[in-house]
């Protein structure tokens, strides 16, 4: 078929064994399967590979009879004729966070398992805000800017009062998976560490040794913001430009969550002004363009979304989906379900 490759396991007939979809590119096939976890999966079931992953056409043509199917980042999502296509279809495994690009509505209509990987890409994800945390505290984008700049020395060693983390007030917005793993980071450090959560209660504030506050009160009190809530409907823009002027001068936001969440032309607006430092992984748009004004700025430190791209962290996406896979065909439920609620996060 298009760009597929039937991938049978050692001895296998084929017609005799469950048959699982890959829907992962070869590059990342490469980065997220350890050769164990890749041949403990071939031996498990008669694997279909999609190199062209992207193409719906494909998929439809591997789906009929297949058990279960392994998503990565653009895996056309599975509506109508993709559905009708998987008329054995019992689980989708998504090697990411998000669902809802990759799974409609009618997906759990059918009763189709839906699993993701998203708590094997909360610590590394965690361990780079906690990276642009220290480093807006201690001004080494501005150093570093300034230097690679062609600025003397003098010039280039003159920063904003610089802090460590230790006593420091950080404020998380949103404590999910990557937020409480960030939250673990910076309070072995010292940090002082108050969230904005609605759905955080007393008692587990207490157990993550946090304080609850709310959001205004958060951004007024804070010398760094790290932003690590969902990206949903009622999130869109959450810091705007009125939130965003509350934070006191010299404050840094930490920015490894969705752009959606951000208000770019405001912040942009703040940082441009040299009020605000920020460190950013995520854009409204990506790739972020070549003559963007956060290029730039001295005070703005960028990644190109690259946070969670860690080997450890990809080699556990892809054994987080394998066993997934395993689990079904073993009959046993998985490890990591979500439901329809899913779907209201956006990306």
């Amino acid at each position: 078929m298009p760009g597929s490759r039937d991938r049978p396991g050692p001895g296998a007939a084929g017609r005799d064994r469950p048959r699982v979809v890959v829907s992962v590119p070869p590059r990342l096939r490469t980065a997220f399967f350890a050769p164990e976890v890749w041949a403990a999966l071939e031996s498990a079931a008669e694997l279909t590979v999609l190199d062209a992953h992207t193409d719906a056409a494909a998929l439809a043509a591997a789906l009929p009879g297949a058990r279960a199917l392994i998503t990565s980042w653009g895996t056309p999502r599975l509506t109508g004729a993709l559905l009708a296509a998987g008329d054995q279809l019992a689980l989708v495994a998504h090697t990411g966070s998000a669902v809802a690009p990759y799974v409609a509505p009618e997906v759990f209509a059918r009763n189709i398992r839906v699993t993701q990987a998203g708590d094997a890409m909360a610590r590394p994800v965690a361990e780079v805000a906690l990276a642009f945390t220290l480093a807006l505290l201690h001004r080494v984008h501005r150093f570093d800017h300034a230097l690679r700049s062609g600025a003397d020395w003098e010039s280039a060693s003159t920063a904003p009062p610089r802090h460590e983390i230790h006593g420091s007030e950080i404020g998380v917005i949103g404590a999910s998976r990557t937020g409480r793993a960030y939250i673990e980071l910076v309070r072995a450090l010292g940090a002082r560490v108050s969230v904005s959560d609605p759905f955080l209660d007393a008692e587990e504030a207490a157990r993550l040794g946090v304080r609850r506050v709310s959001l205004g009160r958060l951004l007024r009190g804070s010398r760094v913001v790290a932003v690590h809530a969902p990206a949903t409907a009622a999130t869109r823009r959450l810091l705007d430009a009125r939130r965003l002027a509350s934070m006191p001068d010299g404050a840094g936001l930490v920015n490894t969550a969705r752009s959606w969440l951000v208000d770019e032309e405001a912040l942009l607006a703040e940082v441009r002004g040299g009020r605000l430092d920020a460190a950013i992984d995520v854009f409204d748009t990506e790739p972020l363009p070549v003559d963007h004004p956060f290029r730039t700025l001295p005070n703005v430190l960028l990644t190109p979304h690259q946070a969670a791209g860690t080997a450890e962290g990809r080699r556990r996406l892809g054994a987080s989906a394998a066993d997934e896979v395993r689990r079904l065909l073993d009959g046993r439920e998985p490890a990591h379900p979500v439901g329809p609620e899913a779907l209201a996060r956006v990306h």
